[in-house]
C-alpha cells in the first residue's frame, strides 16, 4: 500500500490544511496524523541519539489550528518519552536556536508560512540545522507504518523568546559599543498579525528605537490584515506607507514565523528581493572581500555586476533555502568562504549564524549597519546606490495537461529548448544549476528568462527580466514560438502575457 502520508511533502517541511473555513478544504492535519507525524520524528531523533533522554522543544506561529496541533504533539512526545520543553508562540529560526542555547536534542515548529489561515504544518530541527526532505520522507515513513516508542515523558513551559530576544540585543550593542545604538531613530515594524511582533518591544526598543507607528504587531491566526509575507505586493505597500507616513527611518516586514523578513528604506522605497540581496551582501563584503555569495536561480544580471564589483563572487544555485544552504556549507567545506545564502523570496541564512535562515537576525545586521552609517553621515540605501535594476521583471506560471507525467514531460520541455537555444545562437548562462536561463542583446529584448520545473508542484514557472522598457514582451514571444508545439504545457498564461 501507498504510504498516502507523502503528500504532506513539501520539501523539507510537513504542510496540509489543518483548519476548517475553506469550501472544498476539509481538515487533512486530523489529530491522528499529527500524533503520528511527532510519533515519527522522535523515532527518526532517537535513532540519532540512541540511549539518550531526548528533550524536544515545541513551538508554534499565530495560526488558529495552533492550539490543538500543540496539545496533539505534545501528547504524542510524551507518550514517546521525550522531556518537552513547549516555548508557546515563537519564531521558527527560535526554535533552532533552542537546541544551541537549552541543549535541546530536537525542535519542532508548528507553522505554514506565509500560506493561509487554514493551513498549518511541521518544522523539525536536530542540533545540525534543518531536516533535509528525505528526513521528513523517512518520518513520514515512520508515521505511515505507526512506528513509535513508548516511554514517560514530561511537559515544561519556558519563555525562550525573552532569551532568544536578548542574544539579538547584545549582539547590536557588542557590535556597536553602545548601550542604546538606535536613540534617535525611528523604526516600524509589520508583523502582519504573526509572531513577528515581539521584535519591537524585545529589541527595538531596548536599543532606543522610536517604535511609533508599528502595526499588526498582534498575533492573529486570520491574517485580518493582509498576507504576512515580504514578497506580496499589498504587504509592502502596507509597510512602505507607513514608513513614509511617520517619516521613519527604517521600515521592517517578516512573514508568518518571521524565518523572512524585508525592508524600506527611508524614502518608503522596499528593499526587497535583489536589493535585499545587494545590501547584506555589500555589508558582508565590506567585512572581507572576494567571498562567495550564494543566491537563487533567479536573481538579476545587475546584482551579479554589483556583487562583483564589490570585490565578491556571485554563485547562483537551485531555488528553495535548503538547496542555497547547502550549497554555501559545501562551498566553505572547499575553502572557498562563502559566508551567506540567500533566496529573492528573503530566505537569508549567514555562516556565522548556523547558517540559519532567520528573518529577525538579518534585519539586526542591517539595523548595526545603520547605527554605524549614521556616524559617516550615511543611509543603508547609500549601499546600493549603484545596483543596476532591470527596467521589468515577470513571473508567468505555466502548468500541465491532465494526464500528463509533468516530470517526464517538463524534463523534454527543457532537453529540447537547450537544443533549440543552440541551434539559433541564444545565448546560454555559462552556469546554471536549474532549468534553463538564456539572455539576449540589447535589440533583441536586453534581458534573460529562466524556465525551470517547480521544487513541488507540476508547474514550470518562467522568469524575464529586461533592461529596456517592452524588452519582456521581446523575449517572452521568442520562447512562445517555441513552446507552442507542446500540447502537454497549458501555455494560456504565456499567451496572454503576450497580448
Amino acid at each position: 500500500m501507498e504510504n498516502d502520508l507523502l503528500k504532506f511533502k513539501s520539501g523539507s517541511d510537513i504542510r496540509g490544511t489543518a483548519a476548517e473555513g475553506v469550501e472544498g478544504q476539509p481538515i487533512e492535519l486530523t489529530d491522528e496524523r499529527v500524533s503520528r507525524m511527532a510519533k515519527g520524528f522522535f523515532v527518526w531523533l532517537k535513532k540519532r541519539n540512541e540511549g539518550k533522554k531526548l528533550v524536544i522543544s515545541l513551538g508554534h506561529d499565530s495560526r488558529i489550528s495552533a492550539p490543538r496541533l500543540s496539545a496533539c504533539v505534545k501528547q504524542a512526545l510524551v507518550e514517546s518519552g521525550a522531556e518537552v520543553i513547549f516555548t508557546g508562540l515563537s519564531s521558527t529560526p527560535a526554535m533552532f536556536m533552542t537546541t544551541q542555547l537549552l541543549g535541546c536534542d530536537g525542535a519542532i515548529q508548528l507553522t505554514a508560512s506565509h500560506h493561509p489561515f487554514n493551513k498549518n504544518g511541521l518544522k523539525f530541527f536536530s542540533k545540525n540545522g534543518g531536516l533535509e526532505g528525505s528526513d521528513i520522507a523517512e518520518i513520514l515513513g515512520y508515521a505511515f507504518e505507526g512506528t513509535a516508542c513508548e516511554g514517560e515523558g514530561s511537559v515544561k513551559e519556558v519563555d525562550f523568546m525573552t532569551t532568544y530576544s536578548k542574544v539579538l540585543v547584545d549582539f547590536v550593542r557588542s557590535s556597536t559599543g553602545e548601550e542604546k545604538p538606535l536613540d534617535g531613530f525611528k523604526v516600524v515594524v509589520d508583523a502582519g498579525n504573526g509572531a513577528g511582533g515581539f521584535y519591537v518591544d524585545s529589541v527595538l526598543k531596548p536599543l532606543g528605537a522610536d517604535t511609533e507607528g508599528s502595526q499588526f504587531l498582534e498575533p492573529d491566526g486570520y491574517f485580518p490584515n493582509h498576507i504576512p509575507n515580504p514578497e506580496n505586493p499589498v504587504a509592502m505597500k502596507f509597510i512602505c506607507d507607513k514608513v513614509k507616513a511617520v517619516n521613519a527611518d527604517l521600515g521592517l516586514i517578516f512573514d508568518t514565523d518571521v524565518d523572512r523578513a524585508g525592508a524600506v528604506d527611508d524614502l518608503g522605497e522596499e528593499i526587497n528581493r535583489n536589493k535585499l540581496i545587494a545590501l547584506i551582501s555589500a555589508i558582508l563584503l565590506e567585512e572581507k572581500g572576494g567571498a562567495y555569495i550564494v543566491t537563487d536561480s533567479i536573481t538579476s544580471d545587475g546584482l551579479k555586476e554589483f556583487i562583483e564589483a564589490k570585490g565578491g563572487v556571485h554563485h547562483r544555485f537551485k531555488r528553495g533555502y535548503k538547496n542555497v544552504i547547502n550549497e554555501a556549507i559545501r562551498l566553505n567545506a572547499e575553502g572557498k568562504y562563502c559566508p551567506l545564502a540567500i533566496e529573492t523570496s528573503g530566505h537569508a541564512a549567514l555562516k556565522e549564524n548556523y547558517f540559519l535562515d532567520d528573518g529577525a537576525y538579518l534585519v539586526t545586521r542591517l539595523l548595526v549597519k545603520m547605527a554605524q552609517l549614521k556616524k559617516q553621515g550615511k543611509k543603508l540605501r547609500d549601499l546600493i546606490a549603484d545596483l543596476k535594476l532591470p527596467a521589468e521583471s515577470a513571473e508567468v506560471r505555466m502548468g500541465f495537461k491532465d494526464g500528463v507525467d509533468f516530470k517526464v514531460y517538463g524534463k523534454t520541455v527543457l532537453d529540447e529548448l537547450k537544443a533549440y537555444a543552440e541551434k539559433n545562437g541564444w545565448t546560454l548562462a555559462p552556469s546554471n544549476y536549474e532549468g534553463i536561463r538564456i539572455s539576449f542583446p540589447a535589440g533583441e529584448g536586453d534581458g534573460w528568462f529562466l524556465l525551470r520545473m517547480s521544487l513541488h508542484d507540476p508547474i514550470m514557472p518562467l522568469n524575464i527580466e529586461s533592461n529596456a522598457v517592452g524588452g519582456n514582451l521581446v523575449i517572452a514571444k521568442k520562447l512562445h514560438a517555441f513552446l507552442t508545439s507542446y500540447e502537454g504545457l497549458e501555455i494560456k498564461n504565456l499567451t496572454e502575457f503576450i497580448g
